[in-house]
């Protein structure tokens, strides 16, 4: 494991301390975790926007997709009854 120092704000530094001790772990634990969940977050949202651009690419190529409308009922549906359709989708290009 490598070494990485980080200079912090004083305020900041005695808050980390506060709130590791708080959750009874050393402020080098604290930080670490600190830095792995930002990092996770930071990869999981990079994904979503990844997987919505391709999406999108996907619906201008077909020029087909789904009304506002629709997706919402089915989403209304689908948390009361697992197995709702899928609603279908549509031509949006003349």
């Amino acid at each position: 494991m490598s070494t990485t120092s980080l200079k912090l704000p004083e305020d900041l530094k005695e808050r980390a301390a506060s709130a590791a001790q708080e959750l009874g772990l050393s402020t080098h634990a604290f930080m670490v975790e600190a830095i792995r969940l930002a990092t996770e977050q930071t990869e999981i949202r990079a994904q979503f926007v990844a997987e919505a651009l391709a999406a999108r690419a996907e619906m201008l190529e077909s020029g087909t997709g789904y009304e506002a409308n629709d997706v919402r009922t089915y989403l209304r549906k689908r948390v009361q009854d697992k197995a709702a359709p899928r609603p279908a989708t549509k031509t949006w290009r003349e």
